[in-house]
């Protein structure tokens, strides 16, 4: 198996989920979409695609929605989730099914990081690999009043694995990490994503969501559906990192990285780097 990833048989590819309105930072996506808005010289999709061109990987995808004709990038293949409007990154992540195979980075199209981010994702093994920032304080912190109006549960085993992520907690010392919205599914992992989806697809369709019955199938985000992986007895292998990445969810969030970054505090948890 090292062998076959070696030398790039097992073949990786990306696809970035990107159709959401990005209603929150408005008025800068009054007319683009959330990922072509500006971050310090490049759009947040740019600097995302750099990255992952700059360490050798070049099938790359976008799902688009939400002012799609706006997204004009070479080298990239579109996939537009029509219903961008009623869904969530669930649904767009299988707009994509033809590319759901091989060895495949699932990334949401509203963050930038390192790319040690994604070396460490290229290196994993794992049928399931899913990127958990250790610590994510640090970006709370700054980003909220009371870091538990955002964060999530999040519980690892003694062997590195997801127990719990996704649902509200109201103990901050019981969470061990957050999500960032990058994960890695191959080998078995992928048959076994598909399977569990179509699954709890169908039985949505005569019962209530079964990932999570307070929404509609469709609307389900995707840490329902990770949870529900956990729960019918999946590994998902945590990917531990430290810092080194942000999420640009907000106008709020979009000003304040300004700030620090003229006050030079950004690089206490982004180290940017330059790819053309």
């Amino acid at each position: 198996f090292w062998l076959k990833n070696y030398f790039g048989l097992n073949h990786l590819k990306v696809i970035i989920l990107a159709a959401g309105e990005g209603k929150r930072l408005r008025p800068l996506t009054n007319n683009i979409p959330k990922c072509m808005v500006d971050f310090f010289g490049r759009s947040l999709l740019q600097r995302q695609i750099d990255i992952f061109q700059n360490l050798g990987i070049n099938d790359i995808s976008v799902v688009t929605g939400y002012c799609e004709n706006k997204i004009s990038i070479d080298n990239i293949k579109k996939f537009k989730n029509e219903n961008f409007a009623t869904t969530n990154m669930v649904e767009s992540l299988f707009t994509a099914r033809e590319k759901i195979n091989d060895s495949v980075i699932v990334v949401y199209g509203d963050i930038v990081f390192e790319s040690k981010i994604i070396q460490k994702l290229i290196d994993s093994r794992h049928d399931i690999s899913v990127v958990i920032d250790k610590n994510w304080k640090d970006l709370w912190n700054v980003r909220f009043e009371n870091p538990l109006d955002d964060a999530e549960s999040l519980i690892l085993d003694e062997n590195g694995l997801i127990k719990e992520l996704g649902q509200k907690e109201k103990n901050i010392n019981n969470i061990q990490g957050q999500f960032i919205g990058l994960m890695k599914f191959q080998n078995t992992g992928i048959d076994n994503i598909i399977n569990f989806y179509e699954e709890m697809k169908n039985i949505s369709n005569s019962t209530v969501n079964p990932l999570n019955p307070n929404l509609s199938f469709e609307k389900s985000f995707m840490t329902d559906f990770l949870q529900g992986l956990i729960q019918n007895n999946q590994k998902l292998n945590a990917i531990i990192i430290k810092n080194g990445w942000l999420e640009i969810d907000s106008l709020e969030d979009y000003n304040l990285y300004e700030k620090m970054n003229k006050n030079k505090s950004l690089k206490k948890l982004i180290l940017f780097e330059e790819y053309r």
